[in-house]
């Protein structure tokens, strides 16, 4: 009943800011035509039921956006009698660095998919072709692009809430690193951006991230042996 209830009241906050984003859609889609609009450029609607599809694509980002805090403050919420205060601490501050760096990896991805959108504006230009770019398969390389890079930056979390616990060892984590090279190219590979340099792009951020949660995992455990170790123990 309980996770019933906390599940209902994150659907109806999804529902409702998708709502919103359906109704305002036609100002989001501006926006975002405002960002990507470059001279000899032309963003274009190639059907005329785009503007269902566009509005739909406005509620889903807004509803995502809007329910994803709230469905991860009722999860804590609904764990907090099954942790330890320590565990409940360590979780509640991830809380706002997740939330951070999701937005983080969203706005990179943003720009990432920019970037992408110059080159191809500056190779028309040098091969003197026009461009015309549509508006849907744009918004959705975005979308999928900002979205996945956000989920892509929670791994440090993750990690540093597994290491913290004592499920994995910081040392044997970092002699998985080339794995996770490799998997953090694989996944770049995986987004809309086809081109090898775009792929480098986005996986340089993923490599800095883990090597930033290993160094910081380290100083905790050389700042606080016996403390790190006594948890590990309980």
């Amino acid at each position: 009943m309980e996770i019933r209830r906390r599940l209902l009241l994150g659907v109806s906050m999804m529902a409702i800011s998708a709502i919103l984003g359906f109704i305002y859609y036609d100002r989001i889609i501006t926006l975002f035509i405002t960002a990507f609009s470059l001279q000899g450029v032309n963003i274009v609607f190639t059907s005329p039921f785009q503007y269902i599809e566009l509005a739909m694509s406005s509620a889903l980002l807004i509803g995502l956006i809007s329910a994803v805090p709230f469905i991860i403050w009722q999860g804590l919420l609904f764990l907090k009698p099954a942790l330890k205060p320590p565990e409940y601490r360590l979780i509640l501050f991830m809380l706002p660095l997740s939330l951070f760096l999701f937005v983080a990896g969203f706005i990179f991805g943003v720009f990432m998919m920019k970037y992408i959108v110059i080159i191809f504006q500056q190779n028309s230009a040098r091969l003197q072709v026009g461009t015309f770019l549509d508006i849907s398969t744009l918004l959705s390389s975005i979308l999928t692009t900002s979205a996945l890079m956000g989920l892509a930056f929670q791994f440090p979390i993750v990690l540093s809430i597994l290491v913290h616990f004592g499920i994995i060892d910081n040392a044997r984590l970092a002699r998985q690193r080339p794995w996770a090279y490799l998997s953090s190219f694989v996944f770049a590979m995986l987004l809309p951006p086809t081109d090898i340099l775009s792929d480098i792009l986005l996986t340089l951020p993923l490599v800095i991230l883990f090597e930033f949660t290993l160094l910081l995992n380290w100083v905790i455990t050389r700042a606080h042996p016996k403390e790190v170790k006594q948890y590990i123990k309980k």
